[in-house]
């Protein structure tokens, strides 16, 4: 009995560890292959979106402010008023500007007294000329006479120098009264300078006492309110800022922050779409009216804003809030597509696998610059001395190509690609016609819209290791991407990861009891 149980163990023993043995050669052997995820080749639509996101505005915002100081006496305005052109919103305490208009009257009162008394002057002036311009004509006909005596020797020549002398005096003093009437004209031009002065100093008070009302300039609704009654505003560079009003919140516009990457894509007139917070099941639709070419440029990203109009006809949207905006820059109704991971996706050696797969690459960009070439050819219509530099700018093109794609480096390899042909792009331009520039640039924008570039993608060889197939990607949207060229086809299986083998779970050993 005892040795039955004793060979029982024995095959028990045998039989576990057969068991271990095997269960640890399965999981070794299953750890060995990778294996792969996959997803299939689909047709269907395709819409690339640029996804932004802005801050809602209204279309015209006006900030009314205060040009004079002083203390806000009255305030006939507040939050979500509806104002009208010229409508009195506040008033500042005029009783200082009051007695400067009174101070500023005054002045001009006197200088208008200044006035006649300069006037009054002058006529006496001339009055005085009119006194000795008759004495000298007395004078000299007094002389006149006495010479003729002296001729005749009825009087002494003393007789003759004494009215010499009083027609040279009175000669002198009108003179002297002709001068005299000069200041005095100058002087009532002074004075009447002086009035006008004072009556550019009189309306300058009057100016900064209307000034005291502040009136809305535009019709629109306040939306901001800065001042209350006794508050003390002063005005010294610059205007302090009183109220704020959206002239019509019925039309607003929405303010977004769009990616240097993403601007390009971007032209006025295009539809956008766009959602707020306050209303997350909503959609609210307008267009592109502006793309302003200011960069803005924080912690080393570039964007710029593309300003978009809202219709607000329920005045639903309020300024300030933050939008979710969505441009849809391009379309496909119908085309092949594969995930974007499948795109990214590279199995383990791929990089030892560059040199293999430099060649097909580099002759499928040989191809698309040749069918390139062949386009402009056809529709530029080049003279042979245009000919002659175009196959010098491609033959360039080709060889610095040539050595962009031994880059072992994808990403690398990619950006020099890109370079190389913007270089070949600009030299081309440089030998135009204006005539042939126009079509160039809207074979350019065709080749553009298209969006092709070279991809690679993996699928499932015939001996289970992946195999590369070489793709020209056309759009995407972000999850998927077109294939505007290469032997996929749809329902075809990409591999798009690996799957990780699930973690080994900690094992137990049960002990049986103890037989002996």
């Amino acid at each position: 009995m005892r040795r039955t149980i004793a060979t029982l163990a024995a095959l028990a023993v045998l039989a576990a560890a057969a068991a271990g043995g095997w269960l640890w050669y399965r999981e070794r052997s299953a750890g060995a292959e990778p294996r792969y995820r996959l997803a299939r080749v689909e047709r269907g639509p395709l819409q690339a979106v640029v996804v932004a996101s802005g801050t809602l505005a209204a279309v015209s915002t006006v900030q009314v402010g205060s040009q004079i100081s002083g203390q806000i006496q009255e305030v006939f305005a507040d939050f979500n008023t509806p104002v009208k052109k010229g409508q009195v919103i506040a008033r500042i305490d005029p009783a200082t500007f009051e007695l400067r208009v009174r101070q500023a009257r005054a002045d001009l009162d006197a200088a208008l007294s200044a006035v006649t008394v300069a006037q009054s002057a002058l006529a006496a002036q001339r009055a005085e000329r009119s006194r000795i311009a008759v004495n000298l004509a007395d004078a000299e006909r007094d002389f006149q006479r006495k010479k003729t005596l002296v001729e005749k020797n009825f009087i002494s020549p003393a007789e003759l120098d004494r009215a010499r002398t009083l027609l040279e005096a009175t000669r002198e003093q009108l003179k002297a009264v002709e001068a005299q009437i000069r200041v005095a004209e100058a002087q009532v031009e002074s004075a009447r300078a002086a009035v006008k002065q004072r009556e550019a100093l009189l309306r300058q008070a009057e100016v900064d006492l209307e000034r005291t009302i502040i009136r809305a300039p535009v019709d629109g609704t306040v939306i901001l309110r800065n001042v209350d009654a006794g508050q003390t505003v002063a005005a010294s560079l610059q205007a302090p800022v009183l109220f704020t009003i959206a002239r019509d919140l019925r039309d607003m516009q929405v303010e977004a922050a769009i990616d240097e990457a993403d601007v390009g894509r971007l032209r006025v007139g295009q539809t956008a779409t766009f959602t707020v917070d306050a209303f997350p099941g909503r959609s609210f639709s307008g267009s592109i009216v502006q793309v302003r070419k200011s960069p803005q440029t924080v912690q080393n990203v570039v964007t710029y804003t593309v300003v978009i109009s809202a219709a607000n006809p329920d005045l639903a949207l309020l300024p300030g809030m933050t939008a979710n905006v969505r441009v849809v820059v391009d379309s496909r109704t119908d085309v092949l597509k594969v995930p974007n991971a499948a795109l990214r996706f590279r199995p383990p050696g791929a990089a030892s696998e560059a040199q293999a797969a430099a060649a097909p690459a580099q002759q499928a960009g040989g191809a698309a610059l040749q069918r390139f070439r062949q386009r402009l050819v056809d529709e530029l219509k080049p003279d042979e001395a245009q000919k002659a530099r175009l196959e010098a700018i491609f033959e360039e093109a080709r060889q610095k190509l040539a050595q962009v794609r031994d880059l072992a480096n994808e990403a690398e390899r990619r950006r020099q690609v890109e370079r190389v042909r913007a270089e070949m792009r600009a030299r081309i331009a440089e030998i135009l016609t204006a005539a042939q520039k126009p079509i160039y640039e809207r074979l350019l924008a065709e080749l553009g819209a298209r969006g092709a570039a070279a991809g690679r993608v993996w699928v499932p060889g015939p001996d289970g290791r992946p195999r590369a197939l070489e793709v020209r990607t056309g759009l995407t949207d972000g999850t998927a991407t077109e294939i505007v060229e290469g032997p996929l086809k749809e329902g075809d299986e990409v591999i798009v990861g690996t799957v990780e083998p699930a973690p080994a779970a900690k094992k137990t050993t049960v002990l049986g009891p103890r037989l002996f």
